[in-house]
């Protein structure tokens, strides 16, 4: 009886690096062959190089933090908003018919338009990035507590009131441990939004941090600084989305999803 010899697969974790490193690859031997023009897309070692040097000094990580003051900030106004009105709302049928059609109308708009508003009333600073993060952050939350809050087992709540359980005793007992899931997950999505528009203010607007830095790269004709801060940027954004992970899966360790991510692995 003759064996069929197997390739070991490559380990699950292994692959989306494998994925990333594979693009790098293709990228950097596109700049060096020219298939790309170098001087508008340098190498992809050239990046790295430049943001390991821009690393060592204080200007770049004064843009990282001012960034992340108006991500953190933004995050936080847009979780002490959307978060209540999304379990009050949710809670109330008739709340929610009410402010359905307001929701629905003001939740498509893109948060970019109201620049020219946000530099009107807060001016070009902190204040006009905070805003726009906020408004833009607060629309995946609100809509993901209040999926979380509708979706609560009705049998839950039923045996809830039969047992003589309070509206406030049902809400805290029943109704938030279930959407609770709804909500990290709503985080997780705002957090990357409002990084998003935070970078997108200081690029437009003009406000300090790293968004400002890639556009005073670019006027300068810096090729390699523009990508190096780019690059900066998205490990910024992975490095958001991982503790976010992280934090999901550690407050969430009880509930069926995650028992099941962890045990497939």
């Amino acid at each position: 009886m003759t064996t069929i010899a197997t390739r070991p697969a490559l380990p699950d974790r292994a692959l989306p690096w494998a994925g990333v490193l594979a693009v790098v690859a293709l990228f950097e031997l596109a700049s060096r062959s020219e298939l790309i023009a170098s001087r508008f897309f340098p190498p992809v070692s050239t990046w790295v190089s430049t943001l390991a040097e821009e690393a060592t000094g204080g200007e770049f990580w004064r843009a990282v933090g001012n960034t992340l003051e108006g991500w953190a900030i933004g995050l936080g106004l847009a979780c002490a908003i959307a978060i209540p009105a999304g379990i009050v709302i949710g809670s109330s049928p008739l709340l929610y018919r009410a402010l359905r059609g307001v929701i629905e109308f003001l939740r498509p708009i893109p948060s970019v338009a109201l620049i020219p508003l946000a530099v009107l009333v807060y001016g070009g600073g902190l204040q006009s990035k905070v805003f726009l993060a906020t408004f833009a952050s607060v629309w995946p939350l609100l809509m993901q507590t209040l999926y979380g809050v509708q979706d609560t087992d009705p049998v839950a709540t039923d045996t809830a009131r039969s047992f003589g359980f309070s509206r406030a005793q049902r809400l805290l007992r029943v109704t938030l441990p279930g959407a609770v899931p709804y909500i990290a997950t709503g985080v997780r999505i705002s957090a990357a939004v409002a990084l998003i528009l935070v970078v997108t203010a200081e690029l437009v607007i003009g406000s300090p941090g790293l968004g400002r830095e890639i556009n005073l790269a670019r006027q300068g004709q810096n090729v390699e600084l523009m990508y190096a801060l780019i690059l900066a940027t998205g490990l910024l954004g992975v490095a958001v989305n991982m503790l976010f992970t992280r934090v999901e899966r550690r407050v969430l360790h009880w509930h069926p999803s995650q028992r099941a991510e962890v045990a497939g692995r």
